[in-house]
């Protein structure tokens, strides 16, 4: 398994709704990020390559990763550590734009085990473009978070949200499995 790394995307403090000052706190974040800690131990104890992704919007202007603002730090609890890659987007997609396809690359990976937020958005984009750019992806369902949304007037509820991207996803893009089956695979 060296030719798979761990992909976690934006576990950033204005995500959390335990973190004080959160500006975007989604659904349960931090049982997501307990998963992703799971694998992320396991990752470290095997040397098999991390990477964090970390969002900043451009401008002050944005309702949360304002630059440089502790919100847009990496949460303690899965805190990267020295040596860990940690790649800087300001766009909803890890690779545009970004080192992270030259890094995957050095690092000769090409499976990879995604975690993070939000489910709709950054994680739904980075898996499809990881896809198409030939990587074997799995996600972690229960390692990935998001929020209700509001569409013409209906509200879905963040489980059903995050229950329908995965849906998609393992429906044509990847595998999408529990924190618990993916350690079977990285082990």
């Amino acid at each position: 398994m060296s030719n798979t790394a761990l992909l976690l995307i934006d576990f950033q403090n204005d995500y959390y709704s335990t973190y004080v000052g959160a500006k975007w706190a989604l659904s349960d974040t931090e049982t997501a990020a307990a998963n992703a800690a799971v694998l992320l131990t396991e990752f470290r104890q095997q040397g098999l390559p991390i990477i964090h992704v970390r969002h900043e919007f451009p401008s002050d202007d944005a309702p949360f990763f304002l630059p440089k603002s502790e919100g847009a730090k990496i949460h303690k609890s899965v805190a990267s550590l020295e040596g860990e890659a940690v790649i800087l987007k300001h766009k909803i997609n890890s690779f545009r734009d970004t080192e992270l396809q030259k890094v995957l690359n050095e690092l000769n990976v090409d499976k990879l085990v995604i975690v993070g937020a939000m489910s709709h958005m950054c994680i739904d984009a980075v898996t499809r473009a990881a896809v198409d750019f030939g990587y074997e992806c799995h996600v972690a369902h229960d390692a990935c978070a998001t929020l209700e949304l509001e569409f013409n007037g209906v509200t879905v509820p963040a489980k059903y949200v995050h229950h329908a991207f995965m849906a998609a996803l393992s429906f044509g893009y990847c595998n999408v499995d529990s924190t618990d089956k993916l350690l079977n695979l990285v082990r």
